[in-house]
């Protein structure tokens, strides 16, 4: 049975990575309410508020990102690998949520005929199944998930790797979160 560090030894600034609906937000959330650490979801960041997800400005996008790194505690969910190195260097701690791609698909559909609110969702965003989220779920997230893989094996940073919501159900448990 895989050991769970506990959420001291992944300090003051925690980075949550992972596909897309793999539970990075919620778990996020979750942290924040049991450390007080500020939950900080970058989707939120990158896109404009009130809009069905449109992209902000690319260096308003990476000021907001410097911003929120610069603060003394965080949990950071979310990927953005162009200013992945500057946010790792910052971490205390790393967990690296690598669930199926299937599962990741499922969830994405019930999220968009959900009526209920969703942790982390864009202000005024709506999510609604889209051929190219779909695509992205499917095609783009695999070769993602193979390079996030090699960044937490890379990683000297207190670390978790959770592959199933067992595992992640689990560290809810021992977290009591």
């Amino acid at each position: 049975m895989k050991t769970i560090i506990s959420l001291d030894e992944l300090g003051p600034r925690i980075c949550i990575i992972g596909p897309s609906n793999s539970g990075k937000s919620t778990l996020a959330q979750a942290i924040s309410c049991k450390t007080g650490l500020p939950a900080v979801h970058l989707d939120q960041l990158h896109h404009l508020p009130n809009t069905n997800w449109v992209p902000r400005d690319h260096d308003e996008f990476l000021q907001l990102h410097a911003s929120a790194i610069s603060e003394a505690r965080w949990v950071i969910e979310g990927n953005y690998s162009k200013c992945m190195a500057e946010r790792l260097e910052r971490a205390t701690g790393l967990i690296l949520l690598d669930i199926p791609t299937a599962l990741g698909l499922v969830r994405y559909l019930r999220r968009c005929y959900s009526a209920k609110a969703r942790v982390g969702a864009l202000e005024g965003g709506q999510d609604r199944v889209n051929w190219e989220m779909i695509k992205y779920i499917t095609l783009v997230s695999p070769a993602n998930r193979k390079r996030h893989r090699v960044l937490y094996e890379e990683s000297k940073l207190p670390k978790l790797l959770l592959l199933t919501p067992k595992e992640v159900k689990r560290c809810y448990k021992c977290w009591d979160l």
